[in-house]
């Protein structure tokens, strides 16, 4: 999914692994990932980011990454399941109506969405829904968008797992777990950046967000039950 469209990584990852693990033992684990996923990539799109968008939104969604990841480390389990849950469950259906802004935001909306996005990022993973919509509602070819998306999730994720590892979050266990789901998402990632899927982009968006939407709903049923 992260190579072959740029984003929704995370929330697979995470929809499905807080079913198993408390979202303090997994979501650093998905931000260490994630830097290595784009970090992966972005050589290959470096010529086709926006740089003049992706700046403003990673300067904001550093400001507030730090405070997502403060909640994650104070919020009881149970609650924490249940809103990345939501985030994730809104996020598949907001994608799969295809709602879009109605125009690209000026500046100081571009930097509410960054924030927003750190914010999410910090305290579930799931911080890239803000962020593609903004992509979503720019005039910018696919190619660009992608790239951007890429370029961005460096970025903010980057300072996600400095704050993380400042927070004690980065056990050895947790550093272990990103050894043993590296080479998988790696092998993942470069099968998709290559489009080796025998379908369309949009085809396997729409499957994997019907993945995300079942995840969502189990999420939210474990959490309330």
């Amino acid at each position: 999914m992260r190579g072959y469209t740029g984003f929704g990584s995370s929330m697979i990852w995470v929809s499905s692994l807080t079913l198993v693990l408390p979202p303090t033992a997994i979501v650093p684990v998905l931000l260490a990932l994630e830097v290595l996923a784009s970090a992966h990539l972005l050589p290959g799109a470096w010529a086709a980011v926006q740089w003049s968008t992706v700046w403003p939104l990673i300067v904001s969604a550093w400001v507030a990454t730090p405070l997502g990841v403060w909640l994650l480390a104070r919020v009881p389990a149970a609650p924490m399941r249940l809103a990345i849950s939501l985030v994730v469950l809104a996020a598949a259906l907001l994608f799969w109506r295809g709602v879009a802004l109605r125009r690209t935001p000026g500046t100081g909306a571009t930097l509410t969405v960054g924030a927003v996005s750190g914010l999410l990022n910090g305290s579930t993973s799931a911080g890239g829904p803000p962020v593609v919509l903004f992509y979503f509602s720019s005039p910018a070819a696919i190619g660009v968008q992608r790239a951007s998306l890429i370029a961005y999730f460096l970025g903010s994720d980057a300072v996600g797992v400095g704050a993380a590892q400042l927070a004690g979050l980065f056990p050895l266990e947790a550093w272990l777990r990103v050894g043993l789901f590296l080479p998988a998402m790696l092998a993942g990632t470069a099968v998709g950046g290559r489009r080796f899927l025998g379908t369309t982009p949009e085809t396997f968006r729409r499957v994997v967000l019907v993945v995300l939407m079942a995840l969502g709903v189990i999420g939210v049923a474990r959490a309330l039950l």
